[in-house]
């Protein structure tokens, strides 16, 4: 992987640049102190990922990110700053992580292991087609069309939001969601979660073939489910795996529902 530092103090990019040989496989290709000498040296050369401080010369981090999120390849972003207030904006530019100064090296360390495995992940694909065919590398081919082997299989992933850290996680490790006011509670196997969006669009940043909107307040995850509990009006109870939580299905969705469970 390459990567470029972004950091007008020289200490704490000299200190990351260290934890990075430190803790990682990744070559440090450039520092640099300016965003408009980022968006000069982006235009030359392709970095794999950025390292962006926010508060930087000419263009600030926030709006440097906001010009490469519209680059036909986007390198992966993780920001670096002493502020807190800026979290929920990163997650909205689907920022890789967000890591608060003074850097704790045990934080930096595990970022760069997610960074590198999803790096690793997301171009497992390459150089697997020979002679104009693509070769088969996993059993997702032939699992057929349920929610849980097309979620699984496909390494899906999106960033939630948990105080100031953003956590890149598989979506099959959603197990639901629930509106609240103006934010939604994700439920997953690593705990909770609270998103600054509606549920609405939230639903729209997952894998519709497996994630239902079952009642007006909440979604599921249809290969978490684990047991349909009739409930009044001819409605159900969805209790999932591994959570005691029961997920109702509203009157208006049952036949949906009937449909896509096959019951």
């Amino acid at each position: 992987m390459r990567a470029l530092i972004v950091e007008d103090e020289i200490p704490a990019s000299e200190e990351l640049n260290y934890l990075i040989q430190e803790h990682s496989e990744i070559e440090v290709v450039a520092c640099l102190e300016d965003g408009l000498d980022v968006l000069k040296f982006l235009q030359e050369q392709e970095v794999d990922v950025i390292f962006l401080d926010i508060n930087i010369p000419s263009l600030d981090g926030m709006m440097l990110a906001h010009h490469i999120g519209k680059f036909a390849s986007k390198p992966y972003i993780v920001f670096t700053t002493a502020y807190k207030e800026h979290a929920a904006e990163a997650f909205e530019l689907e920022a890789f992580d967000y890591i608060l100064k003074p850097y704790d090296e045990k934080r930096i360390a595990a970022m760069l292991l997610k960074l590198e495995n999803a790096f690793k992940r997301d171009h497992a694909g390459e150089g697997l087609v020979e002679n104009g065919q693509a070769q088969v590398m996993d059993d997702t081919s032939v699992q057929g069309s349920s929610p849980k082997a097309s979620v699984a299989g496909s390494g899906i992933r999106i960033n939630l939001l948990r105080n100031d850290n953003i956590i890149v996680t598989d979506t099959a490790d959603i197990y639901y969601a629930e509106a609240q006011e103006k934010v939604t509670k994700v439920y997953t196997k690593n705990g909770e979660f609270t998103m600054p969006v509606s549920i609405s669009d939230f639903h729209g940043r997952l894998p519709q073939e497996s994630f239902f909107r079952c009642h007006r307040s909440y979604l599921v995850n249809l290969s978490q489910v684990r047991e349909i509990v009739p409930w009044f009006n001819n409605t159900y109870l969805l209790r999932l795996r591994d959570l005691e939580a029961e997920v109702p299905v509203s009157r208006g969705k049952v036949k949906e529902f009937r449909q896509l469970m096959r019951i």
